[in-house]
């Protein structure tokens, strides 16, 4: 009866095990390989999973004990043996199950005189070695010894016998112990000897998997640390280098040049950076006991995420990394569950009701004159002053360079600060392009000047002496551009710098630009009031001067074939021809005064000011220089943000820029992005952009590491290279190079002073409070948005106060500029005039931390504060001392609960280095449990799956936004950000993170573009709008409101306006980051040499034909190249088995082959 329900192929292989008669075997065989056609991977799974491996093996066991061996019967199972287990990821552990790895060398070692069968042997042998422990013991019982007696010199004959004895040793010296035995006997040496030899003599580059495959050899022995030093003890470096030059030619070379280019990298010796400490230049004292290393004691993921991003990926372990990310998934539905329980004293949440005076606000002002007939003056001093209630304070206690002030009003008072701070008055035009009347602005420069002093005479630690970056005075544009008596007036200062309002006021008034919402003179009053560690004197021009948006977005930048192996092979240049090497340090945030000064010709660089980062240049040749940035304050990690001026650069010339202390382990600047720069004289000439630019740009890992002593909890973290090049517009100009568009503190400050003022204060509630000082003793300001009531009737009244709240926040991570220019386009929208903008204030209560992390940003930290600390980690348990904006934005959503007014929406926006597109992280019960592999019981487990529809909404309306990138999974690691906490403990439905890439969009409108700063803001404004209809869809409007709408807006169209653009969204689905057009290999200690089972397919294939006795003359050249078929019938094989020629062994074995000299290419 069981034989009965057995299948077909299971009685076949039961009688390939159990019967002796050679006709039935090979019938047997012959079924098996018709059954099993090249490439059909499928059927070879289905016999691996009936126990096609153990019934061959054990078929090669009979057959290998007959007396002789019938090689009818061996190479047919050989075969077969030979395509069924490089598919079976188990056939390592089955042959040494079946104890078969003894039979396959003795097979090999029997057949050493005859080709045919010794190829067939050392098929399986590969096969075999595959497996790491099989392989060890494999090499234990001497099979690399036997397959050096094989390998020989360049020659013409048995080359596919030569080509699978190298792959065979390749695969065994994945075992590390492998690879040592091989160093010990001395095999690395003369596997460098044979790979010359073959590369000098082949010529017509007939034979370059030979090649390769000796090169895969090296790769494998150099992964140990003892293989990497006899390997440069040997002039491995100076070999492959060399060979790599001359293949560089020829494209078809391309598999041998990679190859070799990863084992040159991995080979280059380690060095630590060339910076005293790997810590940050700047420290800051810390309240309490907390030390500032805390931040070093952190896992692995921590430092490589951003924002919300999922954890990076080892390209060699994709499939163990998605068990890992699926582990991290929450599956305990308690913890998934919401539970928005208040743990906050009451107490302690009563100093957050003046936060939210909108809902005690009595509006006398609308029966008293018209906010129209008041005085700008007037709106603009009660704007400015310090509000009369509770600020909560970071910390009271006192440091040496900073004062600490009590934020009672009855102790103190307002804030000297801010209390005599006032807005020049202007003539503002109610446009949603505010513009100011420059006649008025010129005469109140002086004011402005003297109000921002005022606050230096009231708190000397809170203003300085701060003065515009010189401008090039000695340029040959420069003296064309300004007229004489304006030129003496600049140059009579040291050093050319604009120190008072006058000279100010003259560079303006010759060179005025309309930049919407921007002014120089509120920048630089607001600047004066910054506190940084490294006290800033300096303002960098483009803060200072503003800038346009760019004109049109540029396309994601083309990668250059082959671009990253060409630096990695200059890299290896100055290992090995260190001649031509300067090594001068230029610039030093450390050594402020170098000890060499610039050569003529060198640039200059220099970035202490407001959000720059850039820690050292060093000028490695005329035109190049290695930089290294800055970490986060506290903290010896978080090196991506960068920010810094060059001048004196000459035109037209390729200058090329190493970052060399990056941290991520890939980036987006190896799909399409570029860096974006700044130029003061194409300001000055009226067109003053960030633009993108850069080319011969990419990322990669380098030879630098983190040393025990200089980074402690860090050692032995690598770092990569972002290395791009630049040709200037302009001869001795100066520029601005920064990540990505830069946002400062001040730049924020100075645009909400603007929009205070062009705001319709008839229409738009605005309340611009402080949420607490800071860590470093800056204002965090908070802001209360949404619409004046018709009037004091009750039924207007009572609409104002039960509106929804929508909160929003941004800026958490200084590094995510991107964000603040989203929501840069919120805040301009929100009191624009725009009729849907009113409708919308109509609708919610908006309550907005523009900057989250005020002191980051300053002093140009990429992530964290300065507590060395990821602020978005520390929702759970904030301190009110260490993260005082945290702890008082948790506490006024806190109190928000507490009196039954949970937002209806939470968002905090972020940037996002890995992927493109904008998107939104949510969280889901069901979605995160499905994703897990659990089982849901609907009927237990229920869910609103309204979290859904803002972000279906958005995928409609907002051209960057893509719904298939969103992701409503909650993660262990993710418990402590605020979406999670939001959501989980104070019951937010729609707790999200919104995501804005730095690169550019794969869908809709901006497919294949980079986006600026005019997308970004687009994005803010879009998302108001999705708010809206969010709002008509989900929530009970009055008539009026829905009429209004009716009127505005309508959703239909809306909707369907960018349907074939939402079409491709919603149907395709593509990778975040597209494979580039050259192999990336990041882990050069990988086992991985990317061959795939198709080649030894191919191999076996073409064997049929030689046992068919197809006939190839040996002086025929016999190996393919990449881009030809490899021709067929490689051997002489009519004749007897006892007639081919062996092997000269006892002259060209290994063992005993001493050198080559080196032929000519």
């Amino acid at each position: 009866m069981a034989e009965q329900e057995a299948s077909g192929l299971q009685v076949l292989l039961s009688t390939l095990q159990s019967s002796q008669d050679k006709d039935v075997i090979l019938n047997i065989l012959s079924v098996l390989t018709n059954l099993l056609p090249l490439g059909t991977s499928r059927r070879i799974h289905y016999v691996i999973s009936k126990g096609g491996s153990e019934a061959l093996l054990q078929a090669l066991a009979t057959a290998a004990r007959a007396e002789p061996p019938d090689h009818g019967t061996l190479l047919p199972l050989l075969r077969l043996l030979a395509r069924v287990g490089q598919r079976d990821r188990k056939f390592g552990l089955k042959v040494q199950k079946a104890e078969a790895t003894d039979i396959i060398l003795s097979l090999a070692r029997r057949n050493l005189g005859c080709h045919l069968h010794l190829t067939h042997c050392l098929w399986v042998l590969r096969v075999c070695a595959s497996n790491v422990t099989t392989g060890t013991t494999l090499g234990i019982n001497g099979a690399m010894e036997l397959l050096f007696k094989v390998i020989t010199p360049y020659s013409k004959r048995h080359v596919r016998t030569v080509r699978a004895a190298i792959e065979a040793l390749a695969a065994l010296l994945k075992s590390k112990s492998n690879s040592r035995r091989a160093v010990n006997k001395g095999y690395l040496g003369g596997l460098l000897r044979l790979y010359q030899d073959w590369h000098h003599k082949d010529v017509s580059n007939n034979y370059i998997y030979i090649r390769r495959a000796l090169l895969l050899c090296l790769k494998h022995i150099t992964n140990i640390q003892l293989g990497r030093e006899t390997f440069l003890g040997s002039q491995g470096m100076e070999i492959l280098f060399t060979s790599v030059q001359d293949c560089l030619p020829c494209k078809t070379l391309d598999p041998i040049i990679n190859t070799a280019v990863q084992i040159l990298r991995k080979c280059y010796p380690k060095e630590p950076l060339p910076v005293t400490t790997v810590g940050s230049s700047y420290s800051f004292p810390l309240p309490g006991k907390a030390k500032a290393e805390s931040s070093c004691e952190r896992s692995e993921g921590d430092y490589e995420s951003d924002g919300e991003e999922e954890t990076e990926k080892d390209l060699d372990h994709e499939d163990m990394e998605s068990k890992e990310e699926d582990y991290d998934l929450e599956t305990d539905v308690n913890k998934l569950r919401s539970r928005p329980v208040l743990d906050w004293p009451k107490e302690e949440l009563v100093q957050y009701e003046a936060m939210c005076q909108e809902l005690c606000h009595d509006f006398q002002e609308l029966d008293s004159e018209s906010e129209e007939e008041k005085s700008l003056e007037d709106r603009t001093e009660s704007l400015f002053s310090t509000p009369s209630h509770f600020i909560p304070s970071a910390t009271s206690v006192k440091h040496p360079n900073y004062r600490w002030k009590s934020q009672t009003v009855t102790e103190m008072g307002p804030d000297p600060g801010e209390k005599n701070f006032k807005i020049p008055r202007q003539s503002w035009t109610r446009t949603e392009k505010c513009r100011w009347n420059l006649i008025d602005e010129k005469r109140d420069i002086a004011e402005g000047a003297q109000d921002a002093d005022s606050c230096e005479e009231e708190d000397p630690a809170r203003s300085h002496t701060l003065t515009l970056r010189p401008l090039p005075k000695e340029a040959a544009w420069y003296k064309k551009m300004f007229c004489p008596d304006c030129e003496a007036s600049i140059s009579s200062s040291p050093g050319g710098r604009l120190e008072s309002s006058d000279e100010v006021a003259n560079l303006l008034e010759k060179h005025q630009r309309e930049i919407p919402f921007h002014s120089p003179h509120f920048y630089m009053a607001r600047a004066k009031c910054v506190k940084s560690i490294a006290g800033y004197k300096d303002l960098a021009f483009p803060d200072f001067w503003g800038h346009q948006p760019p004109p049109y977005s540029k396309p994601m930048l083309e990668r250059k074939y082959g671009v990253q192996r060409d630096k990695v092979l200059d890299d290896v240049r100055r290992l090995i021809q260190p001649g031509d090497v300067t090594g001068r340090t230029v610039f030093d945030l450390d050594e402020p005064s170098p000890s060499s000064p610039g050569a003529p010709g060198c640039l200059k660089f220099f970035s202490k000011f407001e959000s720059g980062n850039l820690r050292k240049a060093i000028q490695v040749r005329e035109f190049e220089y290695d930089l290294i940035m800055n970490a986060d304050v506290n903290s010896n990690q978080h090196h991506q943000w960068f920010y810094f001026e060059v001048r004196d650069m000459k035109l037209a010339v390729p200058y090329r820029f190493n970052i060399i202390n990056c941290e991520k382990f890939n980036s987006q600047f190896n799909y399409g992005m570029q860096l974006v720069m700044y130029s003061v004289k194409e300001a000055l000439q009226g067109r003053p952009r960030w633009f993108r630019a850069g080319y011969d740009i990419c990322y990669y890992r380098n030879h630098y590491c983190c040393s025990a002593a200089a980074g402690g909890s860090t050692r032995g973290k690598c770092y990569y290279t972002l290395t791009f090049s630049i040709k200037f517009p302009h001869k001795d100009d100066v520029c601005y190079l920064a990540y990505h568009y830069p946002y400062t503190y001040s730049t924020m400050m100075s645009h909400l002073d603007i929009l205070e003022c062009s705001r319709n204060p008839k229409k738009v509630y605005w309340r611009q409070q402080t949420l607490c000082q800071t860590l470093g003793g800056n204002p965090c300001p908070l802001l209360t948005i949404t619409a004046m009531p018709d009037s004091k009737k009750r039924d207007d009244l009572r609409q104002f106060y039960n509106r929804p709240y929508v909160f929003l926040m941004a800026r958490v991570h200084p590094g995510e500029s991107n964000a603040s220019w989203v929501m840069k386009g919120t805040l301009e929208f929100l009191v624009s005039g725009d009729p849907i903008a009113d409708l919308l204030r109509k609708c919610f209560i908006f309550k907005i931390v523009p900057m989250l992390n005020p002191d980051g940003v300053i002093n140009g930290n990429h992530r964290c504060s300065l507590s060395g600390d990821d602020l978005n980690r520390q929702w759970l348990t904030p301190s009110s001392q260490l993260h005082p904006t945290i702890y008082h934005a948790k506490g006024l959503l806190y109190y928000l609960c507490s009196i039954g007014r949970a937002p209806l929406v939470f968002c905090d926006y972020h940037g996002h280095s890995q992927k493109n597109n904008v998107f939104l992280y949510g969280c889901s019960i069901k979605e995160t449990l499905w994703q897990a592999g659990c089982m849901v019981d609907t009927a237990v487990i229920t869910e609103d799956v309204g979290y859904r529809t803002l972000p279906k909404i958005l995928d409609k309306v907002a051209p960057a936004f893509v719904m298939n990138s969103c992701s409503f999974l909650v993660e262990k690691s993710r418990e402590s950000t605020a979406r999670v906490v939001v959501w989980k403990e104070m019951g937010v439905l729609r707790s999200y993170t919104m995501e804005s890439t730095y690169c550019g969009c794969s869908h809709g409108l901006y497919k294949g573009l980079q986006l600026g700063t005019q997308e970004l803001e687009e994005m803010g404004s879009k998302f108001c709008l999705g708010l809206l209809i969010l709002h008509l869809k989900s929530l009970p409007c009055s008539k009026k409101v829905m009429a209004q709408a009716a009127l505005l807006l309508d959703l239909e169209e809306e909707i369907t306006d960018r349907a074939q653009r939402s079409c491709s969204n919603s149907n395709l689905e593509t990778d975040d980051e597209p494979p580039c057009g050259e192999e990336i290999d990041y882990n050069t200690d990988s086992c991985s040499d990317g061959e795939g089972d198709l080649e030894l397919d191919r191999e076996i294939q073409e064997c049929l034909s030689w046992v068919e006795g197809e006939v190839e003359d040996e002086g025929v050249a016999t190996e393919q190249t990449c881009s030809s078929k490899a021709p067929r019938g490689l051997y002489i094989s009519s004749q007897p088995a006892s007639d081919n020629r062996a092997l000269p062994l006892r002259s060209t074995a290994l063992g005993v082959y001493s050198g080559f000299k080196g032929s000519p290419a």
